[in-house]
Order: C-alpha cells, then sequence, then structure tokens
C-alpha cells in the first residue's frame, strides 16, 4: 500500500477562531444550509461529536458521489487543528484504503487566517494516485469553502 501525500495553503478574510467555529465545530450543519446541492445532510452514526466519532455525510443531487463516512481522529480547539479520515463511501472507489486529512488554521498578520491542509491518499495494492486527480477534489472542496468565507463576509454577527 503507497501512500500520497498532498498539501494545499490557503488565506481567508476570516480571522482564525471565527473559521475554526463555522468551518470545523458547525460546519455539520452550516454547509448542508448553504451548499445543499454539494451536501446534502452528515449524521453521527457512533460517538458523541470528538476524537472516535464516525459521521456520514450524504452528498447533494449536484454531486456524482453518495456518501462517505468518516473518523475523526483529532480536534484541538485551543490551536485550530483538526484530523478525519474518510473511511468508506464511493468516493474512495476501488483504489483507495482510506483519506485523511489534517488541517490548521492560523492566524494571519492582516486578521484573516491561512488554511493548511496535508491529505494522506492511502492506495490499495500498488495502485497510483495521480496528482491531477486529487487537484480535481481539492478544486471542489475550495468552491465550498469560498461559499461559507462568503456566508460568513455577508453575516458579520454570526460565529463571534
Amino acid at each position: 500500500m503507497g501512500v500520497f501525500t498532498y498539501e494545499t495553503e490557503f488565506t481567508s478574510v476570516i480571522p482564525a477562531p471565527r473559521l475554526f467555529k463555522a468551518f470545523i465545530l458547525d460546519g455539520d450543519n452550516l454547509i448542508p444550509k448553504i451548499a445543499p446541492q454539494a451536501i446534502k445532510c452528515t449524521e453521527i452514526i457512533e460517538g458523541d461529536g470528538g476524537v472516535g466519532t464516525i459521521k456520514k455525510v450524504t452528498f447533494g443531487e449536484g454531486s456524482q458521489y453518495g456518501y462517505v463516512k468518516q473518523r475523526i481522529n483529532g480536534i484541538d480547539k485551543d490551536n485550530f487543528t483538526y484530523s478525519y479520515s474518510m473511511i468508506e463511501g464511493d468516493t474512495l472507489s476501488d483504489k483507495l484504503e482510506k483519506i485523511t486529512y489534517e488541517t490548521k488554521l492560523i492566524a494571519s498578520p492582516n486578521g484573516g487566517s491561512v488554511i493548511k491542509t496535508t491529505s494522506h491518499y492511502h492506495a490499495k495494492g500498488d495502485v497510483e494516485i495521480k496528482e491531477e486527480h486529487i487537484k480535481a477534489g481539492k478544486e471542489k472542496a475550495s468552491g465550498l469553502f469560498k461559499l461559507l468565507e462568503a456566508y460568513l463576509v455577508a453575516n458579520p454577527d454570526a460565529y463571534n
């Protein structure tokens, strides 16, 4: 089994504490409200929302996928870090064992934040993961993030 690692970094005008509250702590509720075409709903299958929790994310009508199950690996509200693994679902296809994501939000000097994400794609057998496939998924995630950021800009009192 090979592991392909992909790192991304982008900036936001939203301060790290506010972004963490909206995107990480309440994303399961907020994202289906502002982007139902992407994510229909998220439900906890097992756990209390903390480390070890298993969640099922059902994608919206506009998605080519049906669902994915995620396991929360770590959450640090003080340092704005979050990690989880996709452990089941049609996004993994027959090529991936799992995908693990690590996200860190860092305060930027201009009052916004820097979002750093590291993704680890765990391939089944000797399957080769191509970077262009990963970039396509990252572009969709980036579009979803931009919707969330626009919502926070338009609603300055939300998640303070």
